[in-house]
């Protein structure tokens, strides 16, 4: 009889020890310089910052909107030559068809980024940002509400166009684009 509590044999320890050994082989990475080899081969993958796309993406389409200015002041002025107005006689500037957004259209304008919030705030009110807007009774036009749209240089219903003229107005007139929000939102107009 064996006791309970008597040490194990050597053939056990043998046993054990086989065991622990095929487990460690079984379960344990091959760490050799060929296993380093298989991953030295895998490229890295460089992320695109999403900063830097959004402005990538902003300067494209502001290069776009305002080569798209340049071709309608261009044909404007060609128009002008050939038949002494821009508007071809129709009393009225032509009406903005072309794309873009309100951050093209405000880049394209030269609008300084830090005065977008305050160009935003008063185009929503004056016209929801439509370069169509056109006030039936006094005749003022485009995203601010040019008065008269024959103020605007170019064409009062092209959004660079009318943001430009508005740029110069708000700095003209009220100093700054933060002073024409100012007293737009004390007054309701500007």
């Amino acid at each position: 009889m064996i006791a309970p509590f008597a040490l194990p044999s050597a053939q056990a320890d043998a046993e054990a020890m086989a065991f622990q050994e095929r487990i460690h082989q079984e379960f344990t990475p091959n760490v050799t310089a060929e296993a380093d080899l298989v991953y030295a081969d895998v490229p890295t993958i460089q992320m695109p910052d999403p900063e830097e796309e959004r402005k990538k993406k902003e300067a494209e389409a502001a290069a776009k909107a305002a080569k798209a200015a340049e071709e309608a002041a261009k044909a404007a002025q060609a128009a002008q030559a050939a038949g002494g107005s821009a508007d071809a006689g129709l009393g009225a500037p032509p009406k903005y068809s072309g794309g873009g957004s309100p951050a093209e259209w405000m880049a394209a304008a030269g609008i300084p980024e830090a005065d977008w919030g305050y160009v935003d705030y008063i185009a929503s009110k004056e016209s929801t940002w439509n370069p169509n807007a056109t006030n039936a009774s006094s005749g003022a036009c485009g995203l601010i509400q040019a008065y008269p749209c024959s103020k605007v240089p170019g064409n009062g219903y092209d959004p660079v166009d009318n943001l430009r003229w508005a740029s110069g107005y708000a700095v003209d007139r009220y100093g700054s684009w933060a002073a024409a929000y100012a007293f737009w939102t004390a007054n309701h107009w500007w």
